[in-house]
């Protein structure tokens, strides 16, 4: 994502010919590029479509990427971590849009089946057994690595 929104800025810039994106994964970067299905596809389809009217512009315009891993310590990784994280910018796309929040929208649906059909089970009780808290509360299972 921070690739996506660092290239559609800089490509938008006047005179702007040559455009390096250092990173520290290379995976990352070559996701730019892949057309597959995905969540943040609006997003994806913007970034094409932003690359392809930059190299459509001129034909000197070129983008390259540099691989250069966290544990060199490069000074300018502190920077820019520094200055995106000092900077609040407003998301492009609302949090019902994001990766994340559709991620944790199906796990939540998945664990409230889940909980519906064991809680309606007529069997609930002659081959499960609740558990409880300290406080004699059922506890109710979860998806949460380490939990119940």
């Amino acid at each position: 994502m921070a690739i996506c929104l660092g290239l559609i800025s800089v490509i938008e810039e006047e005179n702007v010919h040559n455009i390096i994106i250092i990173t520290n994964s290379i995976a990352a970067a070559k996701k730019v590029f892949e057309s597959k299905t995905d969540p943040l596809q609006n997003m994806f389809i913007l970034v094409t479509s932003a690359i392809d009217s930059f190299f459509r512009k001129d034909g000197r315009n070129k983008i390259q990427f540099w691989f250069c891993p966290s544990k060199a310590k490069w000074p300018k990784h502190k920077l820019i971590d520094d200055q995106v994280k000092a900077n609040n910018c407003a998301p492009i796309f609302s949090s019902k849009e994001s990766h994340l929040f559709n991620k944790k929208k199906e796990c939540d649906n998945i664990l409230f089946k889940w909980q519906d059909s064991f809680m309606s089970n007529p069997k609930k009780g002659q081959c499960f057994l609740d558990f409880e808290d300290k406080n004699q509360k059922v506890i109710k299972p979860t998806y949460v690595k380490g939990s119940s």
